[in-house]
């Protein structure tokens, strides 16, 4: 392939962008009214389009490429580096009505390089814009935000970036079982080009044009199905020996901890899910195979909410664990242990 597919698949126009209705009706409504706004920012996670949209509002007001400016705060973040962009938005445009400043991560500026954009960011000339994105809001002054129209972008569902990578294979000439795409769109992980980026690695790696889930697992280190299930089985039976046997054999097998533990909790919240009467809000996200063993342990077992909090504070403990099995092996001691009354 001559492009990567985040690249080759990135929205170009409003009505190719997904999962982001709320954010672009206002954007396109804007453009309609030629009410403009001087500042904004676009909040969200990584891979969730903010600078795909960013640049595509920018060409619908009228902006060339040759007008719109894209600056990486995390590489610019000294107040030098600010005092340049401020001293150069009083150039006129070359082609455009408008100059529109695109400024990536701009919760990396420093303190001081942000104090020296404020005066210009409230009061820019009437022919610039600027777009500030930024992953980490809590981060950026309360002074900037003030001076901003604020639009967050949501995460993707698994549904839609499962759809996603089943139209994207196509187009590329493979098929997709839908286990193999449920399990793409779980390890995306709500990015749009995170999940872009695991098809990439599954077709350069495709001996043929059939992606199975094998194929899947063996290039992104997805354990198999079946030490997912053997885990979720051992919490609903109260089984402590079939659950740590289970991570044992992921170790064994070199499994990426965070990623064992992510699919056990989609699992896991699938089965609180079902049980509680709300299946219709994952049965699209699961294979057949999935959601059929995701009813047989609801109708069997009571997961609680409680057994989630406990999983989700295990996934959060990972990060520099020096033994990495070891908050799951923990989770499953608590939770196994005050289902058993022990």
């Amino acid at each position: 392939m001559s492009e990567v597919l985040y690249r080759k698949y990135r929205p170009h126009l409003f009505g190719e962008v997904i999962g982001q209705e709320h954010v672009v009706k206002v954007l396109e409504s804007e453009v309609a009214s030629g009410d403009i706004a001087h500042a904004y920012l676009f909040s969200g996670t990584r891979g969730t389009g903010k600078t795909s949209v960013a640049r595509i509002f920018a060409e619908a007001i009228g902006t060339s490429v040759n007008d719109i400016y894209e600056i990486d705060a995390a590489s610019n973040t000294s107040v030098d580096d600010i005092r340049a962009l401020n001293e150069s938005v009083f150039t006129l445009p070359f082609d455009s009505q408008y100059k529109v400043y695109i400024l990536d991560e701009v919760h990396m500026l420093s303190k001081s390089a942000a104090n020296a954009f404020l005066k210009t960011l409230e009061e820019p000339p009437a022919h610039v814009v600027f777009i500030l994105a930024t992953t980490e809001t809590h981060k950026i002054p309360e002074t900037i935000l003030s001076r901003c129209e604020v639009y967050t972008f949501k995460k993707p569902s698994h549904d839609v970036l499962k759809k996603m990578v089943v139209s994207v294979a196509k187009k590329e000439g493979y098929a997709i079982d839908d286990a193999s795409a449920e399990l793409v769109a779980v390890l995306g992980d709500g990015s749009f080009r995170d999940t872009l980026g695991i098809v990439q690695k599954i077709v350069s790696y495709s001996k043929d044009k059939e992606i199975s889930e094998d194929e899947v697992r063996l290039v992104t280190g997805a354990p198999a199905i079946a030490l997912v299930h053997d885990v979720i089985s051992a919490i609903a039976t109260r089984d402590l020996q079939l659950g740590l046997g289970g991570v044992k054999k992921a170790v064994s097998q070199n499994i990426d901890m965070s990623v064992f533990l992510k699919l056990i909790l989609h699992t896991a919240r699938a089965v609180l899910l079902v049980q509680s009467g709300a299946g219709n809000l994952v049965k699209d996200e699961l294979s057949q195979a999935e959601f059929t063993f995701v009813s047989s342990l609801a109708k069997t077992s009571a997961l609680s909410s409680g057994t989630l909090v406990t999983l989700l504070t295990a996934y959060e403990s990972l990060r520099g664990t020096y033994i990495p099995s070891l908050p799951l092996e923990l989770a499953l001691i608590e939770i196994i242990s005050e289902k058993s009354g022990k």
